[in-house]
């Protein structure tokens, strides 16, 4: 007999999202992956379908990841799960807190208003105010706004040959018509991930990044290294997180000659770079969170 029926939305066979199930079915006894990608939604009978499951009749849903790539429709599928909450459903993290965080503008217009250092940012859809950045920066990250692990990110840096930097700016535009752009940072070759459950800190580890890289990503061969910060910094990465009151968040910081500074806080957050990095066993904790909410 299962004690809670709590489900994992997540990506079917990939390791985060059946560690999560694993913690949860060891302890409620039971065991669902949900695929956004076979929900169907029924308004007129308010139903909610995975398969033979009725989401809606579910105790919680933990979602580890909402889609493969982050787009337009990762949205869209939230807006699905908001039917599992009006029926009373618990959803880690609620819906509205991660639709915060999907769109890369919108969680850096959070992070701004609440005072946290990032990045020199430019926001434009005119290839020539695009230049006129380049130029002042010396060398700027176009970020689009929907994407994970530096996919799609382009670093662009300021030519005399005014054609060629328009060239290059034109063809990132053809695929992000509003251009997202910062001015890259000297890094020292790392990054940090600040792991927070719950709003409490849990631990951070550095991703670093492979010889000859410009960003630290795993995706583009960096790795995982144990990393203490000092209280200050934990503080900032405290500050950036809570705006968006999510129950599991890693916030991405780097570290620079002018000080620390923010790049995003996740929408979902990394288990492999807090288990290999930090030595945190997210998936068990979230599980053990997610079922304490879900009985409160």
């Amino acid at each position: 007999m299962t004690e809670l029926k709590i489900g994992v939305v997540g990506i079917p066979g990939k390791w985060s999202t059946e560690i999560l199930a694993d913690a949860l079915e060891a302890r409620t006894g039971f065991r669902c992956v949900i695929d956004m990608a076979d929900v169907v939604l029924d308004l007129e009978t308010r139903t909610l379908v995975a398969g033979i499951h009725n989401l809606c009749n579910f105790d919680g849903l933990v979602i580890k990841k909402i889609s493969q790539k982050y787009s337009p429709a990762t949205l869209d599928r939230l807006e699905l799960l908001r039917i599992a909450e009006a029926a009373g459903v618990r959803v880690f993290s609620k819906t509205r807190s991660i639709q915060g965080l999907v769109n890369r503008l919108s969680c850096t217009i959070t992070l701004a208003n609440a005072g946290i250092p990032m990045p020199a940012t430019y926001i434009t859809e005119s290839i020539d105010e695009a230049i006129l950045a380049v130029q002042r920066f010396g060398t700027a990250v176009f970020k689009p706004l929907f994407s994970t692990k530096a996919r799609g990110m382009t670093l662009i840096e300021a030519k005399s040959d005014r054609d060629r930097l328009r060239k290059d700016i034109a063809a990132f535009k053809a695929e992000n018509p509003v251009m997202y752009l910062q001015q890259k940072v000297n890094l020292s070759g790392q990054d940090l991930g600040m792991v927070f459950l719950g709003g409490e800190y849990l631990g951070t580890y550095a991703r670093v990044a492979r010889a000859g890289s410009w960003n630290t990503t795993i995706h583009d061969g960096g790795r995982y290294e144990a990393f203490i910060p000092e209280p200050s910094l934990i503080d900032l990465a405290h500050r950036a997180q809570a705006p968006f009151d999510l129950d599991f968040t890693t916030v991405d910081v780097g570290l620079t000659d002018d000080g620390p500074i923010v790049f995003e806080v996740s929408a979902f957050g990394g288990f492999k770079g807090a288990l290999e990095g930090a030595s945190i066993d997210t998936a068990s904790l979230y599980a053990a969170h997610a079922i304490k909410k879900v009985r409160s």
